[in-house]
């Protein structure tokens, strides 16, 4: 790349960035880290990479989903199994009414940095800086626990490394085994009436692969049936961690981010010449990029050329997050105006942030409603346009929460206040997300 190296974004101006009081305490946490082991390495990048590339061409889907932010407390084993066993679930779906591999990429193992719309927020007539994620600093309101901390990153990367070592073990250790397809659908889930529909798929997947055993093919000699391809990303937002854990590929000389197979720049970071699209040119992992409703055809193209220049198959990942209104009127506009150009672009929607409202009760919330609105209108629209709609991207957990309104469940504004446990923004709970899953696979089917 030219005129690029790691640490060449701190000559751009940065959004987002915490201020660090203690300097020298930053850079020796900075420098220890750059010393740790990678997370992930540069070939299962490559394979990610080469998987979404199937995606843009047609011949797959992407399934990208898990929590809004990742925090030390609620770190467990159990909770990482769960989000594991819903994306199985909504991979087995949308595989068996499509026909085609579902790209399963998890928002574990790293997304611990939010963005945030304001600095500072006010609790009890004081004035707190605002919580910004795990990594930076405690979501407890003190002045001392707001205060961003570089020590937090130290216990981020152990929770992304002993995160990353329970997916491998899940997905490669006889749980992902097609065998164990009813494992999968929790308890609380089964009893409503998408766990029941679930239950008769699994069953259809059970039978399916009796016939299949009996031909000769079985989870003994059939790699395929008895494991699956688990990627990790993450909102690549604090960059002094993310540079500490690029490293140059023996093999090609190129860079990779090693903190997850892929990165993704939100809404709020991507100017065309600010720090996080400087630091992303230069890695080689695939990269997402979210757009609201306010993105030009100029922007977008300008983005191609900086993070695509190849245009290669597989690396740029556009993330549309516009809102159920928003989305009728901009998408349309934009496709007309971008597809001409020819660039190898996967599309996928987020129909969780532009839908965001806050109740009446003052709970952040999302209507249910309003994100499957979205996601037909993303899915209709790009087929009027002959082009493919190739992923979606969702904030979401295992557990039985009560974050977003609607959905069979019938959660109601009263009814947030039960378990709303998340620690910035709302998420869909395993029976929703499955409810959407088999939405989506009426779509696909079609």
């Amino acid at each position: 790349m030219i005129n690029w190296e790691p640490s060449s974004w701190r000559q751009f101006e940065i959004k987002q960035q915490p201020i660090y009081n203690n300097k020298k305490e930053l850079n020796e946490i900075e420098k220890k880290i750059s010393s740790f082991p990678p997370l992930v390495f540069a070939g299962e990048a490559r394979n990610l990479k080469k998987r979404l590339g199937e995606v843009v061409e047609g011949r797959a889907f992407l399934l990208q989903g898990g929590d809004c932010a990742e925090s030390f407390s609620d770190f467990n084993a159990a909770n990482i199994r769960d989000i594991f066993k819903v994306i199985m679930q909504m991979s087995a779906i949308l595989t068996f009414a499509s026909g085609i591999p579902v790209v399963k990429v998890g928002r574990l193992a790293g997304q611990f940095a939010k963005p945030r719309s304001n600095d500072t927020e006010v609790i009890n007539d004081i004035e707190y800086p605002i919580y910004r994620g795990d990594i930076i600093n405690d979501i407890e309101a003190t002045i001392s626990s707001r205060e961003a901390d570089p020590k937090r990153m130290i216990q981020a990367y152990n929770q992304s490394a002993s995160t990353l070592n329970l997916l491998r073990a899940f997905a490669q250790g006889g749980f992902a085994d097609l065998n164990e397809v009813h494992r999968w659908n929790m308890e609380f889930v089964k009893n409503n009436s998408f766990g029941q529909k679930y239950e008769e798929l699994a069953y259809r997947i059970t039978e399916a692969l009796k016939f299949m055993e009996a031909c000769g093919i079985n989870t003994q000699n059939t790699k395929q049936l008895q494991e699956t391809e688990f990627y990790t990303s993450h909102e690549a937002l604090l960059l002094n961690y993310e540079e500490q854990l690029c490293r140059k590929d023996s093999l090609t000389n190129k860079y990779y981010d090693c903190s997850a197979h892929m990165l993704w720049i939100g809404e709020r970071t991507r100017g065309i010449n600010e720090a996080h699209v400087e630091f992303l040119r230069g890695v080689d992992n695939p990269l997402g990029v979210k757009i609201g409703p306010n993105i030009t055809k100029d922007e977008i193209l300008k983005l191609c050329d900086i993070l695509n220049p190849n245009n290669e198959a597989g690396r740029l990942n556009i993330i549309v997050r516009m809102g159920v209104d928003n989305i009728k009127i901009k998408l349309p506009i934009i496709l007309k105006e971008i597809i001409p150009e020819g660039r190898k672009i996967l599309w996928s929607i987020d129909p969780m942030h532009g839908n965001t409202i806050k109740a009446s009760n003052g709970y952040k919330t999302r209507i249910f409603n309003d994100i499957l609105d979205e996601v037909k209108s993303f899915f209709e629209i790009h087929k009027s346009y002959n082009s493919y709609a190739g992923g979606i991207h969702l904030e979401m957990t295992g557990q039985n929460v009560t974050e977003c309104i609607g959905g069979s469940q019938e959660i109601t504004e009263s009814k947030l206040m039960y378990k709303y446990n998340t620690r910035c923004d709302p998420r869909l709970n395993a029976t929703q997300a499955i409810e959407l899953a088999f939405l989506l696979s009426d779509i696909l089917k079609r």
